[in-house]
């Protein structure tokens, strides 16, 4: 009796940061998650503190050319984001995400320092000069030998700690909640809304107070605040060492993945009965399945044989094994078939990631041809993204504590919305942002033309608040799917596979930011045949067809809504009674 005591005081498959077992009454919960939450806001602001104003860095003193900074930030931005996935794996199969965290914070610190001492020394630049003017000074010389070497080292040593800390945190936290209970879940839920909610208020912080520090005072001064802050991130993650739960790394999920593909693909259909199929799955190692039920509640499911979805799969229980190391359980061959189901998911998600993408871009290019004034004062273009971040602030409490609340009264169900509900609506809401865009941009055109202003680089006499209704749209589609992502990847993954899983939120995010970088080369170069001017050329924003642009990603992320309806219509969910 006493030791089944024990037992039910235990965290199965869980230890504390010394690798004891984990306690129910000591480890997890929200006063562990909030530990996450708060290191979220210094991550994000030390990360995008330096992301979203480097083009100016590296125009203004390494003397990259416009395309060169906007290639260069462009690819550092989506190597951090796509190297989420190896922070995710690296925690599921050999380290905890508590260790990933640590070792990713101390990686991104050790680039934030050669990049600010790069910044502050001059001799470790390109000398100064006058790009405007060449008479007033020597021509600008780009960054080159091993002062690029320092230049990209830190970049992309940054690069590699944002990544293995976006592929960890985010499940660290969601790895304090019990699936046992609805009020559990139900936390679990709450965390990832101001997960989010904390990600918007370090990037607020650092495209505000960072960037003019950055723009006044000094670049030094800039990466010097992102390194400090890094740094002080790492004793406020240890101060909720004693309440975390870490969960037990379980081996290589691509391991798992690769075998029962292969066995799928070359088994032999040898003749098996059901009870010699038992027996096979008998035979498998049960002790993990008893261990991953008894702490989540989505596989608590026994498989007395494999189900009838991605039937092809089934060969690697149903015939006989090329070799005995490719000898699959049922257990095996179900969780790679939730893998492949989440995966046309994902893959609907990085249409809208594009449209984000317009936000840094266009956006900022058509408001800095408008009146940006409030009153004396003048906002700079590249401070617009505050529009976005604060209409998520403002957003997330009240999704949280007030249209949550009211979908479960009204649905009579745990969750209120679904997960691929709350992804829908982002999407749907990115469609509305490209057509509100659009015909911001044809008005925006009609000012410039009725005041013969088309050619001037004067601002045109319409206020850049117009601007602001795309950021709402985008803004809100960007809680409503990121977070959505976020915890559907997390809850639906296999337990082994959940750090990863959720990366793919991240790496949705960066191939959106690639594939607006390959749809403008694509417009441009079928809009430009037969001497034809291509629609987005040039360095006048009122000679460009961007309404038309928009129009086009309006079109495509309809198209887009389909395809994820096509998919979601059929997606059955692990936890049984939950339609789409």
């Amino acid at each position: 009796m006493e030791e089944e005591g024990h037992e039910q005081e235990r965290w199965v498959g869980y230890v504390d940061w010394r690798c004891r077992p984990a306690l129910r009454r000591k480890h997890g919960g929200m006063l562990a998650a909030s530990f996450v939450l708060v290191v979220e806001i210094m991550e994000n602001l030390a990360f995008l503190s330096n992301a979203s104003n480097l083009v100016t860095y590296l125009m203004g003193f390494m003397h990259f050319s416009p395309s060169r900074a906007a290639t260069t930030v462009t690819n550092f931005m989506g190597t951090a984001f796509l190297l989420a996935l190896l922070g995710g794996f690296l925690s599921d199969a050999f380290f905890t995400t508590y260790l990933i965290y640590l070792i990713s914070a101390l990686i991104q610190f050790l680039g934030l320092v050669l990049l600010t001492v790069q910044a502050r020394s001059s001799s470790l630049k390109p000398p100064a000069c006058n790009s405007l003017d060449t008479n007033k000074g020597p021509p600008c010389q780009v960054v080159s030998g091993r002062k690029a070497a320092l230049l990209f080292s830190g970049l992309y040593l940054t690069a590699l700690g944002v990544g293995g800390i976006k592929g960890s945190l985010p499940a660290h936290g969601a790895e304090q909640f019990d699936e046992d209970t609805a009020n559990a879940r139900k936390a679990r839920s709450t965390f990832f809304n101001y997960f989010v909610f904390c990600l918007s208020c370090g990037a607020l912080i650092a495209v505000t107070f960072v960037v003019w520090v950055e723009d006044n005072k000094g670049w030094q001064w800039g990466f010097g605040i992102s390194t400090i802050t890094i740094l002080l991130s790492i004793p406020v993650f240890l101060a909720g060492s004693t309440t975390y739960r870490n969960k037990i790394p379980t081996g290589s999920p691509l391991t798992t993945i690769a075998k029962v593909l292969i066995s799928a693909v070359f088994n032999r259909h040898a003749a098996q009965s059901p009870s010699n199929a038992i027996v096979d799955m008998a035979a498998s190692p049960t002790k993990i399945i008893e261990t991953e039920s008894r702490c989540n509640a989505e596989v608590k499911i026994t498989y007395d044989a494999p189900s009838e979805e991605l039937k092809f799969l089934n060969r690697a229980v149903q015939g006989q094994a090329i070799h005995k190391a490719f000898k699959c359980t049922v257990e095996e061959v179900e969780q790679v078939k939730v893998v492949i189901k989440i995966l046309p998911i994902f893959l609907s998600t990085i249409m809208l990631n594009c449209c984000l993408a317009q936000l840094s871009t266009f956006s900022i290019e058509q408001a800095g041809t408008m009146d940006t004034r409030v009153g004396r004062f003048t906002v700079p273009p590249a401070s617009l993204p505050v529009f976005p971040v604060t209409f998520v602030i403002i957003l997330a409490p009240i999704y949280d504590h007030v249209i949550i609340p009211f979908t479960r009264r009204l649905t009579k169900t745990e969750m209120g919305i679904t997960h691929l509900q709350r992804i829908g609506t982002g999407l749907v809401l990115s469609i509305v942002a490209m057509a509100v865009a659009a015909l911001v941009e044809t008005k925006r055109k009609r000012v410039a033309r009725s005041s013969n202003m088309v050619d001037s680089t004067e601002p045109l006499p319409i206020t850049f608040f117009w601007i602001a209704w795309q950021y709402l749209f985008l803004g809100s589609a960007d809680l409503f799917t990121l977070a959505g992502l976020l915890e559907f990847f997390f809850s639906e993954a296999p337990p082994r596979m959940r750090s990863l899983a959720t990366s793919l939120s991240w790496a949705s995010l960066a191939m959106g930011y690639y594939l607006s970088s390959v749809l403008v080369s694509v417009v441009n170069k079928a809009t430009g045949r037969a001497n034809h001017k291509p629609w987005l050329s040039g360095s006048n924003l009122n000679h460009y067809h961007l309404e038309r642009f928009y129009w086009l990603m309006c079109v495509l992320s309809l198209i887009n809504f389909g395809h994820f309806l096509f998919w979601t219509s059929r997606y059955r969910y692990r936890r049984a009674g939950i339609n789409w």
